[in-house]
């Protein structure tokens, strides 16, 4: 266990996991100043007003979204979503380390004006592949949620191996699912092949669509067009969770009658508290290692 007594930091917004974290931090000794999170204890400090929030920490945690196109924060527990802004992190000296769990580019480039240590943790290999155990579990879920057939034979592609397409190809192969992985990548394909998968390169998925059952995609790139899409029985359910806007033509999905669905975010909104724990694994290190400790 690391401990952080000593130091103050901040975490506004966010959801459950973020209110995981906050009892974390507070139980191994740092002083968690929160805004928008409805959490209480001892070593946490709740604050009426973000600038409140920002006043004398020595690191500050935005949510795992961080913020949308217009720079609001994420926030499941506020109704008026506080504008991360020039002004409010003008409060920051420079060189504060700020951990969010995606930095969209106009949070990014906020971020890199004002000269704030910024670590994106979901590019943090340690926390993308905890977090493709939650992913890949309620992407299996929301399957067996919408379709008529068990996942036990069912014929599933998963579209791309990554940490997220790994697992959770696993995770199926093991409910005995009929389950084919796509790459353009030969070293995914040659790993997707020894790990006793079948495998098809993109080029040949085309010809390779009228039998299936359900479709994971974890490209974030468009990857299921029209083309695709037309050649898919109507039944077939597509589980898209790719960051948003997907990897998918929803549009012309609906106008097929393929359901199609957009799921990024899974850990936060099936398995909250896993995700919160994963995050309490790695974010006192980051914190120990930007103080110098």
């Amino acid at each position: 266990m690391q401990i952080l007594t000593g130091l103050t930091v901040a975490v506004m917004g966010g959801d459950a996991r973020e209110v995981t974290l906050v009892e974390y931090l507070a139980e191994v000794g740092a002083t968690v100043k929160t805004y928008g999170l409805p959490v209480k204890g001892p070593n946490i400090v709740t604050c009426p007003e973000p600038e409140e929030c920002l006043i004398g920490v020595q690191a500050l945690i935005l949510p795992v979204p961080g913020v949308n196109e217009q720079m609001e924060l994420s926030s499941a527990y506020l109704k008026v979503k506080p504008i991360i802004n020039e002004e409010l992190l003008s409060l920051l000296p420079a060189g504060t380390p700020v951990l969010v769990g995606v930095a969209r580019k106009p949070l990014r480039e906020l971020l890199e004006k004002h000269a704030l240590d910024f670590v994106e943790l979901m590019q943090l290999d340690e926390v993308a592949i905890l977090n493709a155990i939650p992913s890949a579990e309620g992407a299996v879920q929301m399957a067996m949620e919408r379709m008529p057939i068990t996942i036990h034979g069912a014929k599933a592609m998963v579209l791309g191996f990554g940490r997220t397409g790994q697992t959770l190809a696993q995770l199926l192969e093991n409910m005995y699912a009929h389950t084919t992985v796509v790459a353009r990548d030969s070293a995914q394909l040659a790993r997707a092949y020894a790990m006793g998968l079948k495998v098809l390169h993109f080029q040949e998925l085309i010809d390779y669509l009228r039998d299936v059952d359900v479709i994971f995609n974890t490209i974030p790139a468009p990857v299921i067009n029209g083309e695709i899409l037309q050649r898919l029985p109507s039944a077939t359910l597509i589980i898209d969770l790719a960051s948003a806007p997907g990897g998918t033509d929803f549009g012309k999905a609906r106008e097929l009658g393929i359901e199609a669905v957009l799921a990024p975010g899974l850990p936060g909104k099936v398995a909250p508290k896993t995700a919160g724990m994963i995050l309490s694994r790695v974010v006192p290190g980051i914190l120990l290692q930007k103080m110098g400790h």
